[in-house]
């Protein structure tokens, strides 16, 4: 089974695959953007662009994830924004059409709820950037998360993106736990406290902020 993890960026896609990495025994985490990240490596910075564009990082996620999942045996999950239908056809619905079982899921939330997760991506300072008045000082560095947000929200709240997940007000180890029990798969409990589990979440943040 694929549980591919979509979503705007800054929307969850990433602690959410890993929360249920971590409490689904024998899953992988497959990271489509490392597709992407290795042709953007192969080119000059002038010519990078949009990865999505490349007819190769669509192919190239296709056989990755078509090979893994005919040769793993557990769990395989893949947090990655894909908006345009075209691409989401050449990549989720070819998984599907080539007879795998894929789940897909696109977690939404408000515009500022989202701002509010780019923010914190500076691994918990945001809170005294907004004390001196410099709340959106951390939102320069995600950049072109905040230009794409209008976008993707409207573009995965259409049918096509379902199913879709609120998660304005759901905690991350719910978000996860959410998404088993429609899939049908049993998550083992969740032992972390607060301090650990926000400790955990900020080395996800910390190994899987954009590059």
């Amino acid at each position: 089974m694929l549980l591919w993890i979509n979503g705007p960026f800054g929307g969850g896609k990433t602690q959410t695959a890993f929360e249920l990495h971590r409490r689904l025994p024998g899953s992988v985490v497959c990271d489509p953007e490392e597709v992407g990240f290795g042709l953007h490596r192969m080119m000059p910075s002038s010519l990078r662009g949009d990865f999505q564009d490349f007819s190769g990082w669509r192919q190239g996620v296709f056989e990755v994830l078509d090979r893994v999942l005919h040769k793993h045996e557990g769990v395989v999950i893949a947090p990655m924004t894909v908006v345009d239908p075209r691409y989401f056809a050449e990549t989720v619905g070819r998984l599907r059409s080539a007879g795998h079982d894929v789940r897909h899921f696109a977690l939404l939330a408000e515009r500022e709820t989202v701002l509010n997760r780019l923010r914190d991506r500076g691994l918990g300072v945001a809170p005294l950037f907004r004390l001196v008045g410099q709340g959106d000082l951390l939102l320069r560095r995600e950049q072109f998360a905040v230009d794409k947000l209008d976008y993707c929200l409207a573009q995965l709240s259409r049918p096509e993106f379902a199913e879709h997940i609120w998660t304005d007000t759901t905690v991350v180890t719910s978000v996860a736990g959410r998404i088993a029990d429609m899939v049908g798969l049993t998550l083992a409990p969740n032992t972390d406290g607060r301090m650990r589990g926000r400790l955990r979440r900020m080395a996800v943040t910390a190994r899987h902020a954009r590059r």
